[in-house]
């Protein structure tokens, strides 16, 4: 049902829904360490609002795999034509057929919330880190405001962030350490460890 909720508005979400403050977005990617030449999964990649910004970090030696289950969402994105050393992946990330230790950092861009099981795709993003690979959950809107558009919307009316205790548990209990949350007025950003 969630799947098909982001595949129905596919084609009005960049003009309608979509950060367009590109200063924020920029401002979010200079809070990730992430560098050059690294292997980079971008988990729920929608429309592809964050992928210039990662192509540009990573640089030409950099990989990125770009994920999301609704098919109609990634297809919006690789209409854009990025230009890089990227791959487009329509599947969910509890069945992603990825290998283990693939990756140096995992981003999830505004996704977090659709998670079904989220314990679950902690696990699993952790599998697909290397050691010592970082994982960063970013919003660039607040966790408050995320939650408060969410319950207004019947299809992903539970599709939340939790409180900050809960979301460090969960992290810990998927494996990750040196957990950082920055849950701020106008953004929202998760640093995590493997």
């Amino acid at each position: 049902m969630t799947r098909d909720f982001f595949n129905a508005r596919a084609a009005i979400w960049d003009a309608r829904i979509a950060e367009k403050d590109i200063n924020k977005l920029k401002s979010m990617l200079s809070r990730l360490d992430i560098r050059a030449g690294t292997n980079v999964l971008d988990v729920g990649t929608g429309t592809g609002i964050f992928v210039p910004f990662l192509l540009e970090r990573i640089g030409r030696k950099g990989k990125l795999v770009c994920l999301d289950y609704a098919a109609e969402m990634l297809q919006v994105a690789q209409a854009k034509g990025f230009q890089g050393n990227l791959t487009f992946l329509c599947a969910d990330i509890m069945e992603s057929g990825l290998a283990d230790t693939s990756f140096d950092n995992i981003v999830g861009y505004s996704v977090f919330p659709h998670f079904q099981d989220k314990p679950g795709a902690l696990r699993e993003i952790y599998r697909l880190l290397k050691k010592g690979g970082r994982l960063f959950i970013c919003h660039t809107s607040s966790r408050r405001e995320i939650n408060e558009i969410h319950r207004t919307l019947p299809e992903v009316c539970n599709h939340l962030i939790p409180e900050n205790e809960a979301m460090r548990l969960m992290l810990s209990a998927a494996g990750f350490k040196d957990i950082t949350i920055e849950d701020g007025i106008t953004d929202y950003l998760v640093r995590a460890v493997k």
